[in-house]
């Protein structure tokens, strides 16, 4: 079978598509033909190796996080599955995959797609998902009614975050550029904003919030700022650096490191299928360009999220 994959740390040009032995499912795995997969910011990380320390992994290396496939054959002890069922999965970060023809899957990883989309459009969900799911749900620890600012609001994951929050019957008041304001309004958020003027404090924005939730890359000193924006007694939550906390206003902040759930990805399928999330895939290229789209990424070129598509 064919697959991309890289035998050591570099730039885009380390990314070789080659012919690799097909993998063969042990017990409580599975082997799924791959659909599509899509890219992650984390995919840069990994292939230049500025995760090396806190992920290790054995090269060579196939990238692809996320996937989207049917299944084509069952390893020992797994059942509630059969071949030609339509799956998506969060791969492990360690040993990912999803720029191949096929991928062994640990069984509890997978859930069954979303049945409202285009198969390969589903690969744009797994990764994200989880990431919004378990800021809001785990992290931030949601509860209806209550204020959240997102920052970032229309990226991949804060789009997401935006949308999981919303329908927990949150108050959201979703920030990012201009660009992205209708389709936020459309997802619910009360209020839609550009760019915080973090310097500008709170007031700025109408007050202090419950969650504040931030997607936005930015100096420590900025990160700090954000802790004036939670209210007392609130959550931060940040998947772009961590947000300080503040004891004596009792503000309490966590980062994410996102794990697969198989059981978290398939209740965020059902809110796919129900109409309470939708996905936004910006562009659909074949896996054979994931060096480009690599290249494209770091150079800020990327238009959003890309969904790479299997031969």
């Amino acid at each position: 079978m064919k697959a991309m994959r890289f035998h050591e740390f570099g730039g885009s040009e380390v990314l070789r598509y080659e012919d690799v032995d097909r993998p063969v499912p042990g017990a409580g795995q599975v082997l799924v033909r791959v659909a599509a997969t899509s890219f992650n910011p984390v995919d840069d990380h990994i292939r230049a190796g500025v995760m090396a320390e806190m992920l290790p992994i054995t090269l060579p290396y196939v990238p692809g996080i996320d996937l989207a496939g049917t299944v084509a054959e069952l390893g020992a002890d797994v059942t509630g599955l059969k071949a030609g069922d339509r799956v998506v999965a969060m791969l492990p970060l360690d040993s990912a995959g999803g720029a191949a023809e096929y991928v062994l899957v640990p069984a509890e990883s997978l859930a069954p797609a979303p049945r409202s989309t285009e198969l390969a459009d589903a690969a744009a969900l797994p990764l994200t998902g989880l990431a919004a799911w378990q800021t809001v749900f785990e992290l931030a620890e949601l509860k209806p009614g209550q204020t959240v600012l997102v920052n970032g609001a229309g990226g991949a994951v804060g789009s997401l975050v935006v949308q999981l929050a919303v329908d927990a019957g949150a108050h959201v008041t979703a920030v990012d550029a201009p660009q992205h304001a209708d389709r936020l309004r459309g997802y619910g958020a009360d209020r839609v904003i550009g760019p915080l003027d973090l310097a500008a404090g709170p007031a700025a924005v109408g007050g202090r919030f419950q969650v504040v939730v931030n997607h936005v890359r930015v100096s420590p000193e900025e990160l700090a700022q954000l802790t004036d924006y939670v209210a007392d007694g609130g959550a931060g939550a940040s998947t772009a650096g961590p947000i300080p906390e503040d004891p004596a206003r009792g503000v309490r902040c966590a980062g994410l490191w996102v794990r697969s759930d198989g059981a978290q990805l398939t209740e965020l399928v059902a809110k796919v299928d129900a109409g309470k999330i939708r996905l936004h895939v910006t562009a659909h290229r074949p896996v054979t360009e994931l060096a480009a789209v690599h290249e494209d990424a770091g150079a800020g070129r990327l238009p959003g999220k890309t969904v790479m598509l299997a031969p």
